[in-house]
């Protein structure tokens, strides 16, 4: 009796560490394995322009550097109040101060004034009129403009259907490859995703060009379209 027992004890001190190993144990592969590697790509129209706009102001004093910079700056946000943007889009980048100097052979540099800059990045969520708000921005006194940059402002649905693509691509890769070598594809045995690529067309992107309407220029945005991908591995078993 006493041993009959320990016998049962030490089958269910065992019994966890054998439902673990049933748990993590690997199916056996009776067939060949094929290892894949596909991409899904679409094609979408940027929706979204981030675009750089500043004021430089250069002064005597830096005093009357950063006070003219401020009132211009002032002008150029209620610009883009005006035209609608909204605040959560409209960012400060970067505010400087900085002195200039005159430089002189054999002579010590002489300070001739101060240059202020302050610069903020704007989401643009309408194109179409992103060329009127920076003419716009330019009359009300910012002289510096950078972008635009252009992207996709909710781009998860596109990567979604990317990702279905490289699916598609992989079974249909798998199944060519089982042909030429005279099997069938019997299942899935994983999959693993690679990362998704925003691929912006080369720079300069279609960006600001110069249209000549009468006696005024104005500025248009050429959104063009941008292409999305992503990259799946796969293994199946062959038989």
């Amino acid at each position: 009796m006493k041993h009959w027992k320990i016998a049962l004890a030490g089958a269910l001190m065992t019994a966890p560490s054998a439902l673990t190993a049933q748990a993590i144990a690997v199916p056996v592969m009776s067939g060949t394995r094929l290892d894949i590697s596909a991409s899904g790509e679409v094609t979408r129209v940027p929706d979204l322009a981030i675009i750089s706009a500043g004021v430089q102001t250069l002064r005597p004093t830096a005093t009357a550097a950063i006070e003219e910079n401020a009132e211009r700056m002032e002008r150029v946000r209620s610009a883009l109040k005006r035209a609608g943007i909204d605040d959560k889009d409209i960012q400060t980048s970067s505010i400087n101060l900085n002195p200039e100097y005159r430089y002189a052979e054999n002579q010590p540099p002489t300070l001739t004034g101060y240059r202020a800059t302050n610069t903020v990045n704007i989401k643009f969520r309408d194109l179409k009129r992103t060329g009127a708000i920076l003419d716009a921005l330019v009359r009300e006194g910012a002289n510096q403009i950078n972008g635009p940059s252009l992207t996709i402002d909710k781009p998860e649905a596109a990567y979604d259907e990317a990702r279905v693509k490289a699916i598609a691509n992989g079974r249909a890769r798998a199944e060519l490859y089982a042909r030429a070598l005279g099997m069938r594809v019997v299942r899935l045995l994983s999959v693993s995703e690679g990362g998704a690529i925003h691929m912006p067309p080369p720079a300069p992107y279609a960006a600001e060009t110069m249209m000549v309407t009468g006696s005024r220029a104005k500025t248009d945005i050429d959104p063009g379209t941008q292409n999305l991908s992503t990259s799946v591995s796969m293994s199946f078993e062959l038989r």
